[in-house]
């Protein structure tokens, strides 16, 4: 070039190589992707619930459904496989009590918007964050007809247009980075420009106040940016030796770091994924409906339960303060045993009794020795 004729460059201080900058929206390629839609705190609220839901149904039904009886380990699976399974409605337990139908239809509905607001939160984070454009580098922009920004008085104008054979009518000059910002997001389509071709450096400076905008494929031109001194300047030797020492030492890449971080820009990013995310404070009023069921629910069990035992025992003598202590003890394991034992539905019973009470009487005449006489 005509400039090294003219003055001494000393060693670059910073890479300034020709990059395209390209409007984007997160791409996720996490492997773990489909549990972006909840946040650890809806995760773990809505896996205890599964569970609190199906203990609830099991001490609700324990006592007159066959579905919820049989040895602990059973009872166990029972209850995890019961909880977990309303999440695909594929229970095959059936429910008879009043209070564990009440409970399960509350549950089915809070299933129901929690699997519809995850298959539509995963959906969005899946299919809308792509990219905007299909600039992917270099060989994308030079096929295309869309138009394409660079810096006002660059000699990026220049290249494109003699190295990558470019035309000129599909340049735009752009004076601010305002204005990169603004053309980045109209578009081609609406006036803007389809991706903006600039050095590195205040490629950086950009992204570090811009973001959703991101650097497409890898530098094309290679080159740095360096001090220039007169002709046989020993200032050039003095600045080229300090510049290798600070590469040396790492001081020149925190000095980069410093001043052109794109740390801001991941931040935004992370809030922008985060903004798709379900959080709990969303659904706090259907688990507190859920929850208020459940306590309802086992409130009004417990009092059934305890009339039903108060009438199972009859009224035992009186009892000492001394042996009031073993008593009790005595009396809640009898509570418990009773809770635990098998109870016959009800309806049953009232089956029993109407069929007992339907039977014909036979009259005496028509019974059988009826006529006979006993002699003494």
């Amino acid at each position: 070039m005509s400039r090294t004729k003219a003055v001494d460059f000393t060693q670059p201080f910073i890479e300034s190589g020709l990059v395209i900058l390209s409007p984007i929206k997160k791409h996720i390629t996490n492997s773990w992707a489909f549990l972006q839609p909840f946040t650890l705190g809806m995760w773990c609220v809505t896996g205890l619930s599964f569970l609190v839901v199906g203990v609830v149904i099991w001490i609700l039904e324990h006592r007159i459904n066959n579905d919820f009886r049989g040895s602990p380990r059973q009872q166990i699976i029972t209850i995890v496989w019961f909880s977990f399974s309303t999440l695909f409605f594929a229970h095959r337990e059936n429910t008879m009590s009043t209070l564990g139908r009440g409970v399960l239809l509350i549950w089915l509905f809070v299933v129901l918007i929690i699997q519809s607001s995850y298959t539509a939160s995963l959906t969005s984070i899946l299919t809308v964050q792509q990219l905007d454009t299909s600039i992917r580098g270099l060989d994308d922009l030079k096929n295309s007809d869309y138009p394409i920004g660079f810096q006002v008085g660059s000699f990026v104008e220049e290249y494109m247009i003699k190295e990558l054979n470019i035309s000129q009518s599909r340049l735009k000059a752009l004076g601010s980075p305002e204005e990169y910002a603004e053309n980045l997001k109209l578009g081609p389509k609406k006036g803007g420009v389809m991706a903006i071709v600039d050095e590195r450096p205040y490629v950086e400076l950009f992204l570090s106040t811009y973001c959703k905008i991101a650097v497409a494929g890898s530098d094309f031109t290679s080159g740095g940016w360096g001090f220039a001194f007169p002709r046989d300047s020993p200032l050039q030797i003095d600045l080229s030796t300090a510049i290798l020492t600070l590469s040396e030492n790492g001081e020149l890449q925190r000095i980069h770091d410093k001043w052109l971080k794109t740390g801001d820009c991941s931040t935004d990013n992370a809030e922008f994924v985060d903004s798709n995310q379900l959080r709990l404070e969303s659904f706090m009023g259907l688990f507190l409906i859920c929850g208020a069921a459940c306590v309802l629910a086992l409130l009004i069990y417990l009092g059934i339960t305890i009339r039903q035992y108060l009438r199972h025992e009859q009224p035992g003598p009186a009892i000492s303060v001394d042996a009031g202590s073993s008593t009790s003890k005595r009396s809640l394991r009898k509570f418990i045993s009773f809770a635990d034992d098998k109870q016959p539905p009800p309806k049953k019973k009232r089956a029993m009794s109407l069929s007992r009470s339907s039977m014909p009487t036979m009259p005496m005449s028509n019974r059988p020795g009826a006529d006979i006489d006993v002699e003494s």
